[in-house]
């Protein structure tokens, strides 16, 4: 198959375009500026600009995953916030100006989304069915997003709403594993707030899922099957590393170090993938045990 990835010298990119390549597709990472050339000989790059001029360099991409957008893992000043929201809707506007240029039009755009559109609850469970609701910046972000991304011609759209997503490559995760290597882990918060989480390998898995299956359309939510409290979180790092759970950090403490991004560690949601569930998708790694065993495991 041929492939086009945006994102994908990012976190999940990377991982996405490694096993599209393994696996023998014909990749194309569209990127704002070509940084260094790609070692396999099925992987290019293209940059946005060329495209706008040579559109048809992508005549004949069967599929095009949309994973760019500026990190929210930054302190959110109005600029920061205002490239977060326009990194991702011009993104889907690019893709969608691509599309309308190309003759024969792709069969799918799998594009990435957020868990934040469900709003934050102690309570509630949510799966693909239920409505937005929005209690912040990121789920007002997520639904301009989608928006965009509605806008695509595309036959097929994928709306991928993505968790926290856990690897030791990128990503959240080594930083919040920091404390538990420095003895100095514990609950955030209450620790009672909810953690909807994936590993990175069923990440890659399921983008490959939606690429694959023809059947899968619209919302599907990107986090394994039994998301934990914060607690629980700490608590599955600290007995994979052998280290302490001992030390909490005071909610007003990380608003004062991080400001509003704080609602990242101190809010949540609890989300059920039910449509990869529906569809037959196997997860390696449905508890967070047996993401932390693999992931920082002292027998590894």
């Amino acid at each position: 198959m041929k492939i086009a990835v945006t994102g994908g010298t990012g976190f999940v990119g990377r991982a996405l375009v490694d096993a599209l390549a393994s696996r023998g597709d014909e990749v194309w990472i569209i990127s704002r500026s070509v940084k260094q050339a790609p070692s396999p000989s099925n992987v290019h790059i293209v940059t946005w600009n060329e495209l706008k001029q040579k559109p048809q360099r992508l005549e004949g991409v069967e599929t095009i995953v949309n994973l760019a957008g500026e990190s929210i893992n930054q302190r959110w000043s109005a600029a920061a916030k205002e490239r977060i929201l326009r990194s991702r809707v011009d993104a889907a506007s690019q893709i969608a100006a691509l599309v309308g240029a190309l003759k024969h039009k792709p069969a799918a755009v799998v594009n990435a989304s957020g868990i934040s559109i469900y709003g934050a609850s102690d309570t509630a469970v949510f799966d693909e069915t239920s409505p937005a609701h929005l209690t912040d910046y990121l789920g007002e972000v997520t639904e301009q997003w989608e928006a965009a991304a509605d806008r695509i011609p595309v036959e097929r759209l994928v709306k991928v709403r993505v968790s926290l997503v856990l690897g030791t490559k990128g990503g959240a995760f080594p930083l919040m594993a920091l404390p538990y290597r420095i003895f100095a882990g514990g609950r955030v918060g209450s620790g009672s707030q909810w953690m909807s989480w994936i590993h990175i390998e069923d990440m890659t898995r399921l983008l490959l899922f939606c690429i694959d299956h023809p059947e899968i359309k619209g919302a599907v939510n990107a986090s394994a099957p039994n998301p934990v409290t914060n607690d629980q979180f700490g608590r599955a790092v600290s007995h994979a590393m052998g280290r302490p759970h001992w030390f909490p950090v005071p909610a007003v403490l990380l608003k004062t170090v991080l400001g509003e991004m704080s609602t990242l560690l101190l809010e949540g949601q609890q989300v059920i993938p039910s449509k990869l569930l529906g569809s037959g998708f196997d997860f390696r790694y449905p508890t967070i045990e047996a993401a932390m065993n693999e992931l920082v495991g002292q027998r590894r």
